[in-house]
């Protein structure tokens, strides 16, 4: 088990969003279930928590109502390889939730994630400011980041 590991609270819909989760993502697997037991007498049997690793990063999800809902001051950021990655996930991510500015969106769920792509990542780093800051300019227009049109404001065009 990881020393440190982000705990998604869940409106009793952890097992639902974990096996969401798991179907976009490739390199992923449940590790652990609990359940409810007669200390809940109302909720004995239903899953408590689930250990689970998405790309080589372990979350816990936790069943635990309506308390406690997402927002945008806690959210997930995934490294895109490439503009296929991108689009892969922002669609599938995005089903059923909302889309914001600059690459974030919230799922179904309330969780939001950003979908960056290292292209974006590497311009922003870049030692030519002006050029960095004309990728930001371009990125701040956009929803779904477009590494092409990034890449052509970095570079002037």
């Amino acid at each position: 088990m990881q020393k440190l590991t982000p705990c998604l609270w869940f409106n009793f819909n952890a097992d639902e969003a974990v096996e969401h989760y798991l179907s976009i993502f490739k390199n992923g697997k449940v590790l652990e279930v609990t359940h409810y037991g007669d200390a809940v007498p109302s909720l004995k049997g239903r899953v408590l928590t689930m250990r689970f690793v998405l790309e080589g990063q372990e979350f816990l999800a936790l069943n635990a109502g309506p308390q406690f809902p997402f927002t945008e001051a806690i959210s997930i950021a995934v490294d895109c390889v490439d503009q296929d990655e991108v689009d892969r996930l922002w669609t599938r991510l995005s089903e059923g939730g909302s889309t914001g500015q600059c690459g974030w969106l919230k799922d179904r769920f309330g969780l939001s994630w950003q979908i960056v792509p290292r292209a974006m990542m590497d311009m922003l780093n870049s030692p030519d400011t002006a050029k960095a800051q004309r990728a930001m300019a371009a990125m701040m227009q956009m929803s779904k980041l477009d590494i092409a049109a990034l890449q052509a404001a970095f570079d002037g065009r």
